[in-house]
């Protein structure tokens, strides 16, 4: 979810911040106020293309940022970058100098714009006018199939990974067979030097270090031990031997007062624990030895493991892991035809198992898409438009992926009698958003009726930009009504014009332009119920409100709740 958004010196804005919340976030303002320079913003947050043009007149340098919650996939992301994570936000910052340099900064760090774009389909997707930022492409429009779907994509996954091990090892074993062959003698060595060892644990240099300290201490532990022994256990006036006297003492007290029997358990178990102390001691000085032999012996012994280790491994584990690694490489050389023929034995029943599963996967998305393209359409034809919609699953069988080997594309036909073509050929904006605003409410409605059990792929925040352009009265509120269904399940920022929708709204926002000093300023704030009612009214009539707009607004804030 998008916490907030700052920026600094953008193109008409001097200083601005925006605090989203949850649910349905509205942008509303006079044509020309710069409703959509903030989005525009955080697209470029998002990996868009940078220009001197941003910077603002005088100024120099742009800043432009916001702080997201993070998701798994987002840390992910940041993990394989080298990026430390702040706790449960992410934050994101860009600066653009006016000779058109740029700097971009994650969690404070130093990143790059490609890290932005990778970070992009996990915290938000963008349907700006004219573009989708966040990349809706074809990856975009399965992943959107298969969350409606429900279908798991796990036993596909797995299939992939054990064939593409198998695959590995096999490819492998072919094309490098003269190095393989090379390399055996390495392999023989170092397998028998780490079997010739003798390793006894992944732990045994650790305990070997303990046991030489006790005997390059021996003396001073020895002395130590019977000492305490002593003083516990042994001496005339031992811990023990008090203990004992005053415990008959107290135990003659509880036989006439109830409040000594308490105080007696006390004495008898720490008379207890002094005994098991001294046995342990008296045990432990026993099993001391000075034998300068067996010290001569622990040294040498690690000598040898701390050898292997600067050869194989930090540690003995992974020594021991090393050595069973180099056993079965040059067992592989030895046994060359026989590993080849368990390899593409064990490859043939990994490839039928995964065909197996991306048939099933495939037939389920072909299932899916005819669902999902009759809802689909009939919910794009409810916002003014007049359309048919298609989806399109083709199993590229020569194509073997993780996700299967289907492709999945949207089509669409704005005017009738025109074929299908791809949805990012609309050339409208306004189409565009809606369509996306369309594909996703059927998609969460979906979701909801196998009762939500799936867990969310989509990005968590939606931006929709002038998705009001050429609708008007009852398409309006039905634009209005869908924003708000698909706000229930994930955040989402919307530029409008239309009171019809702007009632719908649980974060109201402002957008104003002024001047002060010969230069224009734009400002964002939050409003609240009274101002948020006079700001629909105005978009209802215009500059000059009525008590008649006033009371429109009024009612269309209520029947929107």
């Amino acid at each position: 979810m998008l916490l907030e958004l700052r920026a600094e010196n953008y193109a008409v804005i001097d200083h601005a911040v925006a605090e989203f919340g949850r649910g349905l976030n509205l942008l509303t303002g006079e044509t020309g106020a710069g409703k959509s320079i903030l989005i525009d913003a955080l697209a470029l947050l998002l990996g868009g293309k940078a220009s001197s043009d941003f910077v603002r007149h005088g100024a120099e340098r742009a800043v432009v940022a916001c702080v997201f919650e993070t998701t798994p996939g987002a840390l992910a992301v940041l993990d394989e970058n080298g990026i430390d994570s702040e706790g449960d936000e992410i934050l994101l910052r860009r600066e653009i100098t006016a000779t058109g340099k740029g700097r971009v900064f994650v969690n404070n760090q130093p990143a790059t714009v490609g890290v932005l774009r990778q970070l992009a389909p996990e915290l938000a997707l963008v349907h700006a006018q004219g573009e989708t930022m966040g990349a809706f492409d074809q990856m975009q429009q399965r992943v959107l199939l298969d969350r409606f779907s429900g279908f798991s994509l796990e036993a596909v996954a797995s299939a992939h990974a054990a064939w593409r091990e198998t695959r590995a090892r096999l490819d492998t074993m072919l094309s490098d067979e003269q190095d393989r062959l090379r390399m055996a003698d390495l392999w023989r060595f170092q397998s028998r030097e780490i079997d010739e060892a003798g390793i006894a644990g992944p732990d045994e240099d650790e305990l070997l270090e303990a046991e030489k300290r006790v005997l390059a201490n021996a003396e001073k532990l020895y002395g130590a031990a019977m000492n305490a022994y002593d003083q516990l256990y042994e001496s005339e006036h031992a811990a023990e031997t008090t203990l004992g006297a005053a415990l008959k003492l107290v135990d003659e007290l509880a036989r006439y007062d109830a409040r000594f029997a308490e105080p007696a358990q006390q004495l008898a178990a720490a008379k207890a624990t002094v005994e098991d102390l001294s046995a342990t001691l008296r045990d432990f000085a026993d099993g001391v030895q000075a034998g300068p032999e067996r010290l001569a012996e622990i040294e040498d012994r690690l000598a040898t493991l701390d050898r292997l280790k600067r050869k194989y491994g930090r540690t003995l584990a992974e020594v021991i892991a090393f050595g069973a690694d180099s056993a079965r490489q040059l067992a592989e050389v030895e046994n060359r035809d026989a590993v080849l023929a368990e390899l593409r034995e064990q490859e043939t029943q990994r490839a039928a198992a995964y065909e197996a599963a991306a048939g099933e996967l495939t037939l389920a998305r072909t299932e899916a898409a005819r669902r999902l393209e009759r809802l689909a359409e009939r919910q794009i034809n409810d916002l003014a438009m007049n359309v048919r919609f298609a989806i399109a699953v083709e199993a590229k069988k020569n194509s073997w992926t993780a996700h299967g080997w289907d492709e999945v594309a949207y089509r669409i036909a704005t005017n009738a009698g025109e074929p299908l073509k791809p949805l990012e050929e609309i050339a409208s904006g306004g189409e565009m958003s809606r369509v996306m605003l369309a594909l996703k409410v059927t998609v969460e409605e979906g979701v909801a009726l196998r009762g939500g059990k799936k867990k969310a792929v989509l990005p968590r925040t939606l931006v929709f930009d002038e998705i009001d352009i050429g609708i008007g009265g009852r398409a309006a509120e039905a634009v209005g009504q869908k924003l708000k269904t698909l706000s229930k399940t994930q955040q989402v920022l919307c530029i409008t014009h239309l009171p019809q929708i702007a009632a719908f709204g649980d974060q109201h926002f402002l957008i104003e332009k002024k001047e002060a000093g010969g230069r224009t300023h734009t400002n964002v704030r939050r409003m609240e119920e009274p101002e948020r009612v006079q700001e629909i009214a105005r978009m209802l009539s215009g500059a000059k409100l009525s008590e008649t707009s006033v009371r429109h607004a009024q009612s269309l804030i209520e029947a929107s709740r």
